[in-house]
Order: C-alpha cells, then sequence, then structure tokens
C-alpha cells in the first residue's frame, strides 16, 4: 500500500537535498506529483537540482540554503513552507558531513559533524512535527542515520556518536508519535549501505563496484518506508542484509556477554567475530 503522505499535492522537505540520497529522493517524490523544497547550504548546487526535480514531475519546487545546525533558520523555514504550501507532510532529514574526527583532535570537527549530523535532525523534528501533527493529515518524518551508528567501528569517533544519536532520538519520536492523539505522523530511521555520494566519493572519479547509487538506495527506501518499516536497513553490492545483521548481533552482543566494547576488532576476539560471521 502507498504511504498516504507519498500523495500527489502533498509537500516534502528534504534537506541535504541537492546531491546524492537526498537528490534521488527528491526526485522520486516529485514523480509522484509531490511539492518539493530543497534546503542545502551549498547554494551552487540548488538550481541544478530543482531542475532535475522539476524534470521528474514535481509541479512545484522552492530552493533554501538554510543551515540545519542553525534552530531559528529552521523555525523561518517551516513557516515559509506553512505560509506558501500550507505545510508539510514528509521530513526527510538527510544532511550530513564526514569531514574526519579522531578522539582527541580538533574539537571544530566534532562540534560541526554533532550540530549538523545531530542537531539538526533534533531541530528539523522538533520545529517541523508540531503543525504536521496538527493539520491531521497523514504524513511522515524520516531521519537518515548510518550503519556506523549502530556497529560504532574504530576511525571516526564523532560521526559515530553523531548517528548514535539519531538512532536514539528516531525510536523516541517514533513513540511519541504513535502515543500521541489523533497524530497521522509516523518516523522511519534510514539506514543507508555504501553509497556513491558527494559525502563517500574521496577521489573516485567512477562509482565502486561495492557500492550502490542513490538512486538504488532511495528506490530501497520508499518501497520499504511504505511497507510501514521503521527500520530501513539498506544493503548494498558488498554487503547483504544477513551480514548486518551479524555485525549488529555481534555488537550488541558486547553488553550481554561482557566482551570489551568494539570487540570486533579486539585481537583476542576478532578470530572469535570471524567465526560467528562463517557460521549459517
Amino acid at each position: 500500500m502507498p504511504h498516504p503522505a507519498l500523495a500527489a499535492g502533498a509537500t516534502a522537505v528534504v534537506t541535504g537535498g541537492a546531491s546524492g540520497i537526498g537528490l534521488a529522493s527528491a526526485c522520486r517524490f516529485a514523480a509522484r506529483g509531490m511539492t518539493v523544497i530543497l534546503v542545502d547550504r551549498r547554494e551552487a548546487l540548488l538550481e541544478p537540482a530543482a531542475e532535475a526535480v522539476r524534470q521528474a514531475g514535481a509541479p512545484k519546487v522552492m530552493t533554501s540554503a538554510a543551515d540545519i545546525s542553525n534552530l531559528a533558520a529552521l523555525q523561518d523555514l517551516e513557516t515559509e513552507v506553512a505560509d506558501r504550501f500550507g505545510g508539510t507532510d514528509l521530513l526527510m532529514n538527510n544532511a550530513g558531513i564526514q569531514p574526519g574526527s579522531s578522539l582527541f583532535g580538533p574539537l571544530e570537527a566534532w562540534e560541526q559533524v554533532m550540530a549538523v549530523n545531530l542537531w539538526g535532525v533534533i531541530h528539523g523534528s522538533r520545529v517541523f512535527a508540531p503543525r504536521m501533527i496538527a493539520r491531521g493529515r497523514p504524513g511522515a518524518i524520516v531521519n537518515t542515520g548510518s550503519k556506523q551508528g549502530i556497529t560504532t567501528p574504530p576511525g571516526d569517533p564523532a560521526y559515530n556518536t553523531a548517528k548514535a544519536g539519531v538512532k536514539a532520538f528516531s525510536e523516541a519520536l517514533a513513540h511519541e508519535l504513535r502515543n500521541t492523539p489523533d497524530c497521522r505522523i509516523s518516523a522511519h530511521l534510514l539506514i543507508p549501505g555504501f553509497v556513491h555520494t558527494d559525502l563517500t566519493r574521496g577521489d573516485r572519479t567512477e562509482k565502486p563496484a561495492a557500492a550502490w547509487t542513490p538512486e538504488q538506495t532511495a528506490d530501497f527506501f520508499i518501497e520499504h518506508m511504505e511497507r510501514g518499516d521503521f527500520y530501513i536497513l539498506c544493503p548494498d553490492n558488498d554487503v547483504p542484509r544477513e551480514l548486518d545483521e551479524k555485525r549488529m548481533a555481534w555488537a550488541m552482543g558486547d553488553i550481554i556477554e561482557n566482551r570489551p566494547p568494539l570487540s570486533r576488532w579486539h585481537p583476542d576476539w576478532a578470530q572469535r567475530f570471524r567465526d560467528h560471521v562463517a557460521r549459517g
């Protein structure tokens, strides 16, 4: 069954919408006849993205260079969308950055990642949800998380911490919405696999064979949103769902079995993890 928020005439707000998963999703919304608001602080990318969304079928497109880490900017954006289009039916808190971090490295990197990847999601949900609920229309809030926020591998602790926060916040949001009387808003946590986007491209000029395209990710996300899934765990061309499940189960097992944290990468436990993955 189609999700009722994904309907012609509905309005979608997509942060990080000028490229990657955000733009691919926006084009899918446009193809359904939805009005699309693209939010991205990379102003040079906004008009080309808007043209792609128009070509995909959006009857109306608005762009905004609002900084989603800025609460006042998001409040102004929500008011503008309400004034121009009546309100928001689908909010996709998708914007994210990954400049890299180390545990005792520059504080600025931590602050930037937390401001965009975590506070952007929190601010977006808290600013947009009240009017979405009050309108009484069916709607959805989609927050883009990461597998790194679940298995928290070594190497980029700021990003992992922010995305772990997105998971916890989104779970709380789903609980709040389903227990709010007369609320018709669903929540969803998008957990991408390896996707070839500006965030992951690096110096590569071609998509790695292991990666999905943003379009594949958008199609998978919408299919599973329409199934009613909260946890939208995406595979890719290298890691199937079965392997993701084993990695996540092992991470939770560190707590249950009182293993060292991140035991998957601990020399005394690495072989046992490999054995765990190898078992059918």
